[in-house]
């Protein structure tokens, strides 16, 4: 374990990220180390020289970083949305920034490094903007959306808490954070979800109903597919909906929040599920559906 934690706290250090020892085992910073923010360090000396003392988990100084993260969690045991947020499709952090990617007629914004955290959600790593200084936010956003900044930190891969481990799903260098982000972070005002007409899982009040129930037939079509056919099963269903996103019927964005989140349900990694769903989406494009919807 110690060796596992000292080559990821050392990646991130590679990266130019600012490292600090956690508790083992646990999200916080070490008792009496609460200047974490200025002691955080790329120096790889120092980093071999404390994790070689303890297995402490890795925390990541977002400030120094130059890092803006965003924080899509799942609700606890019991836990439903808010009135706001309690919306067809809307079950945790990933689907209320799809709503907001929708809402916003943005992609959405997956080609980033992109951690699983221990219990499950995601964490969005993007580089900060160099006009504007962000800082933490709780649910600015949206429900079950966190952002870590200036100030904040985030528990990075490799990392082990109580309900599992942190991985990385997507390793490429953070992407720019979306300007329209940006702008939601620095404004007053934030949309909030009732402004939507509907959402599967963000609002498309233009889809016919036969569209979603084509929709909803082959994200089942993915969940229930027998282990060893199930990236085959996706990739014809991104097919198939493919030729609905040509012809007009269903908005390509939506299309692959609900691939992306079936796949994930069904146990297929980040790197395969992303290619498949892109490659099959294109297919599909390029055989538009003509039958009405």
């Amino acid at each position: 374990m110690p060796t596992t934690l000292i080559r990821h706290a050392l990646a991130a250090a590679a990266r130019g990220w600012y490292v600090f020892p956690l508790t083992p085992g646990d999200k916080r910073p070490l008792r009496g180390f609460t200047d974490w923010e200025r002691h955080a360090t790329t120096d790889p000396e120092r980093i071999h020289a404390m994790w070689t003392r303890a297995p402490f988990n890795v925390g990541i100084a977002c400030g120094p970083s130059g890092l803006v993260v965003l924080d899509l969690d799942r609700p606890h045991p019991g836990e439903s949305p808010p009135p706001a947020w309690n919306l067809p499709g809307v079950h945790e952090g990933a689907d209320v920034l799809a709503a907001l990617c929708e809402q916003a007629g943005q992609p959405l914004p997956l080609e980033t490094f992109t951690v699983r955290t221990g219990r499950g959600g995601t964490h969005l790593y993007f580089a900060a903007p160099s006009d504007v200084v962000l800082g933490n936010t709780a649910g600015r956003l949206g429900w079950k959306i966190d952002t870590r900044a200036r100030g904040g930190y985030v528990v990075g891969p490799g990392s082990v808490a109580s309900h599992g481990t942190y991985e990385v799903l997507h390793a490429p260098n953070p992407a720019p954070l979306p300007t329209w982000l940006t702008e939601r972070l620095t404004t007053p005002a934030v949309p909030k979800a009732d402004t939507f007409t509907g959402a599967v899982p963000a609002a498309y009040a233009d889809v016919s109903a036969y569209t979603l129930a084509a929709l909803r037939g082959e994200v089942e079509t993915v969940l229930s597919a027998a282990t060893g056919s199930r990236n085959n099963t996706l990739n014809a269903a991104a097919f198939r909906l493919g030729r609905l996103v040509a012809a007009g019927y269903l908005p390509r964005h939506l299309a692959e929040a609900c691939l992306h989140h079936a796949a994930e349900l069904a146990g297929l990694g980040f790197h395969e599920t992303a290619a498949t769903i892109r490659s099959g989406l294109d297919a599909g494009q390029r055989h538009p559906r003509r039958a009405a919807a």
